[in-house]
């Protein structure tokens, strides 16, 4: 019960967090925030907020597609594809999340299930995500990307070291006979 409890606090933070975050800047730009509607109607084009200092920028853009542009190639029909992917994807997380996750797997695949559903409520809304954090060297920008994004980073990074600290122990404790 206590694994569940903290899943279900963890992924509820994360899609808050970020929903706020990604609300507050359409509040900001817009005077509203409207539950619905084609991203480039809402706020046509992508644009600076706010210089923070020589290597960060707040900005607003949509990213109507994946990482590193994955199914570009879909044409019309990719955003229905990404949002069946990323639902089945979410799934299996949730269902192995509250059925055989150990007690070390919680966390991070609570925030990867909670960055991936703030991602999937901005795709069903909008047909597009949210991305405002700008981080860049001169003119080369590293993509935009936003909390749940690194939501859902933290929780791969955690996630592997978690993985690689069990093998470490397994490792050990064949070594010893134990």
């Amino acid at each position: 019960m206590k694994k569940t409890a903290i899943a279900i606090s963890v992924i509820t933070g994360t899609i808050i967090l970020d929903q706020l975050t990604k609300g507050t800047l359409l509040y900001l730009i817009t005077g509203g925030v409207p539950l619905f509607g084609g991203a480039w109607e809402i706020v046509p084009v992508p644009y600076l907020m706010a210089h923070v200092c020589d290597i960060f920028n707040f900005v607003f853009t949509w990213n109507p597609g994946t990482s590193f542009s994955l199914f570009r190639t879909l044409g019309e029909s990719a955003p229905l594809v990404i949002v069946i992917l990323t639902g089945f994807v979410i799934g299996f997380i949730l269902h192995y999340l509250f059925t055989r996750s150990h007690r070390y797997e919680v966390v991070p695949l609570s925030l990867i299930a909670g960055g991936a559903i703030g991602n999937l409520i901005d795709r069903i809304r909008f047909s597009a995500v949210i991305d405002f954090l700008d981080f860049h060297i001169g003119g080369w920008h590293w993509p935009a990307f936003n909390v749940a994004d690194i939501c859902i980073v933290i929780g791969v990074m955690l996630y592997l070291l978690n993985v690689y600290l069990a093998r470490h122990k397994c490792l050990e404790a064949t070594k010893d006979g134990k």
